[in-house]
């Protein structure tokens, strides 16, 4: 199977791409760079959780409901959100109205928060689980170190984070460089990573 298609500019790109017009933007914009700020780790884990038997293609087009709606992706924020708030984003028609989902998000936010306090921050202890040998690119939709993390965060309270969630935000934000060969956006992505200094 062919793993890359022609962008719109005639260079390849991940055939996932070809799914929905805006994935060539966030593919070539976002979608496997590093990534250490504690916020954006945190919104990802979230969404990813939210797109669980959904499309990304769902959760894409929502982004920013969700953003308004969970304060951000603030962890400090959401984790004071209280049942109320949970009734509010029930009758919230732009994010995802699940009620797990929704009381996970606010479940974890206290668990960013706990992570944070024991580890120093979200990103140190993401990036402690970035792939030594990643496998080969576009073959796996889990990993060695998602189901390490998965069973880390599952230990520490934290839901909706099994192990292809995890290897879905790993790919994401750039702990495991996913691009498919030949993609245009691959090496990019190796010298960002190059150029990023890993949080302790």
């Amino acid at each position: 199977m062919n793993k890359t298609v022609p962008g719109p500019d005639g260079q390849p790109r991940c055939a996932w791409c070809q799914a929905a017009p805006e994935f060539f933007d966030y593919h070539d914009k976002e979608w496997g760079y590093p990534v250490g700020d504690d916020q954006r780790l945190f919104e990802k884990l979230c969404l990813e959780s939210f797109q669980s038997g959904l499309s990304w293609r769902t959760i894409l087009a929502k982004r920013e409901n969700f953003r308004k709606a969970f304060k951000y992706f603030d962890f400090n924020a959401v984790a004071a959100f209280n049942e109320a708030d949970v009734e509010r984003l029930l009758q919230d028609s732009g994010i995802i109205r699940h009620r797990g989902k929704i009381e996970a998000v606010i479940n974890n936010a206290c668990r960013a928060k706990e992570l944070v306090e024991a580890e120093g921050s979200l990103a140190a202890y993401v990036w402690r689980y970035e792939a030594e040998t990643p496998p080969e690119p576009q073959t796996a939709s889990t990993s060695a170190e998602s189901i390490a993390m998965s069973k880390d965060l599952k230990k520490r309270g934290w839901k909706f984070v099994g192990p292809t969630t995890v290897f879905a935000f790993m790919q994401a934000m750039g702990l495991v460089n996913d691009h498919a060969v030949g993609c245009a956006m691959r090496e990019k992505a190796a010298q960002l990573r190059r150029e990023f200094t890993k949080p302790q």
